[in-house]
This record gives C-alpha cells, sequence and structure tokens, in this order.
C-alpha cells in the first residue's frame, strides 16, 4: 500500500477509506502515503490538477501505466487500473521517461 496510488472517499463518520465511502460521496480523490499509516492519520487526499510523479507500476505490483491512458479507481477497493467500471480519477502523461498521474476526480453534477 505505501506508494501505491488508491481511489478514496468518506464514509459515514468522516474518514476517509479506499473506495467509494458514503454512496452520496463516492469515490472524492485519491491518496499516495509514502510510509505505513496508523488509522486515523492524517493523509492530503490529491483531487484536481495533483501530479503523482513516478506512477510507473499499479497496485498488483506487475501491470506497467501507460502514457495517455484514462486511470479509474474501483468504487469498492479504490485499486486504480484501465478498467472503466470505477470512477474516473485521472491520465498519465510522460516527462523524461517517468509517467506522472495527472488527478482529474469527476465531480458529480450539481
Amino acid at each position: 500500500m505505501v506508494g501505491d496510488v488508491i481511489g478514496v472517499g468518506i464514509n459515514t463518520s468522516g474518514r476517509v477509506v479506499a473506495g467509494a465511502g458514503a454512496a452520496a460521496i463516492g469515490v472524492c480523490g485519491v491518496i499516495c502515503p509514502t510510509e505505513p499509516m496508523a488509522v486515523g492519520a492524517m493523509i492530503d487526499v490529491c483531487q484536481d490538477g495533483t501530479e503523482i510523479a513516478d506512477f510507473d507500476t499499479l497496485a498488483d505490483g506487475s501491470t506497467a501505466a501507460t502514457n495517455g491512458t484514462q486511470y479509474y479507481a474501483s468504487t469498492s477497493t479504490g485499486a486504480v487500473s484501465t478498467t472503466n467500471t470505477g470512477a474516473p480519477v485521472g491520465y498519465t502523461v510522460e516527462t523524461n521517461g517517468s509517467r506522472r498521474l495527472i488527478v482529474r476526480i469527476e465531480r458529480p453534477a450539481a
């Protein structure tokens, strides 16, 4: 989980959780922990315009990220993949041989 990009939502207790959290909110951002974290620890939730550097391998550890690809977060686990069954979270661009994930979370219509 450290170094993995994970789609997150907010649960009914107001805590950040992997996946969609409360149904009314859904996936509202992504996290990329840089160290093991205790339950309840604060973490920044990335939303619009955040760039995550070195996005080269997906959380399964073996699937390579691809340039110019849209990525989605599973609403149940938060796992980020190219499978278009979750919430859109962003797309990849290449810079000097390394991929970056440009985070763009879709907002529900008002």
